[in-house]
């Protein structure tokens, strides 16, 4: 009589391989399969770029150098490297990335600024009249003061900007601190708070987040000071930046604020909400985003679909 074997035990499934994972969920998305390959040889490549490391153990420090590898030593095409880096599948949001990525400008000359503009649905005027006491980190807001026709409001401050505030704004501070050492480090403050706290205007909590890379007179007092950074210059580096992502079309600050605004229509969020957060006086004006989407009114969609 002969013994049965015995069984062998169950094995648990292999986890799929990170590529397989990839291709399952750019099919489930129903990507084209050319597009399917592109991204899977770039995975590949940005692996092999970081000695075969696993992605899930990077971040954008592994994504900046792979992406300066690529410009720098094998002076690729710019659209080459929008493709290295998966769109979003909106040209406003590839445009505050390019900026990020690609500007030479230093930190002092306020990249925070357009990552602000998308980020927080800022108007290029108050994104550029922010003071550090209008940033609250804890509750992920900021208060814009004054804004268009003469009111505060609070918007939101995204969560991926905090670090890169933070570390902006310590060297803000050390720029603060040179100016205070040379007798200078005052700002301009509004209606009357001057002489009401003469104090104020050199303490840190008053002074631009974005400011102006030089000392300048003040032509109302003739007081020499740092004021905020030019809109011009930010003008012009979303121009360079569209420039460089292929974008042919007129793009300018206002551009990432649309973004913002269309971004959160279409993941979904109440009309009045974004109507708040924009600071828009009438609904209406809000509304003009839904034909953007090419929805109805309210972006409701019917039950039926």
């Amino acid at each position: 009589m002969s013994i049965p074997s015995p069984r062998k035990p169950a094995q648990a499934p292999s986890s799929p391989k990170l590529l397989d994972r990839v291709r399952e969920t750019l099919r489930r998305k129903h990507y084209s399969y050319r597009t399917e390959q592109a991204y899977v040889r770039w995975i590949k490549r940005f692996i092999l770029f970081h000695n075969k490391r696993h992605p899930k153990g990077m971040g954008i420090p592994e994504i900046e150098a792979f992406l300066t590898h690529l410009a720098v030593h094998e002076q690729v095409a710019a659209s080459t490297q929008n493709q290295a880096l998966p769109e979003q599948g909106r040209w406003g949001a590839r445009v505050q990335r390019r900026i990020r990525l690609c500007s030479p400008a230093p930190l002092l000359l306020g990249p925070s600024a357009p990552w602000l503009l998308y980020g927080s649905g800022l108007r290029l005027m108050e994104c550029l009249r922010l003071r550090v006491k209008d940033l609250d980190f804890n509750c992920r807001t900021i208060t814009v003061r004054d804004g268009k026709g003469e009111k505060d409001r609070i918007t939101i401050l995204p969560e991926s900007l905090i670090k890169p505030l933070q570390k902006h704004l310590h060297q803000v501070r050390r720029l603060h601190k040179h100016d205070l050492a040379r007798g200078y480090g005052a700002v301009y403050l509004p209606n009357a708070l001057a002489r009401k706290y003469p104090n104020a205007q050199r303490e840190w909590t008053w002074q631009w987040v974005v400011p102006s890379p030089r000392l300048s007179v003040d032509p109302h007092s003739g007081l020499v000071r740092r004021h905020h950074m030019s809109p011009s210059a930010i003008q012009r580096a979303i121009r360079r930046a569209a420039r460089a992502a292929g974008i042919h079309k007129p793009v300018s600050p206002h551009t990432l604020r649309h973004s913002f605004a269309t971004h959160l229509l279409e993941a979904g969020y109440d009309i009045r909400t974004v109507q708040e957060l924009l600071g828009h006086k009438d609904v209406r004006t809000t509304m003009i985003y839904t034909h953007v989407l090419n929805r109805g009114a309210m972006a409701v969609r019917s039950p039926l679909d």
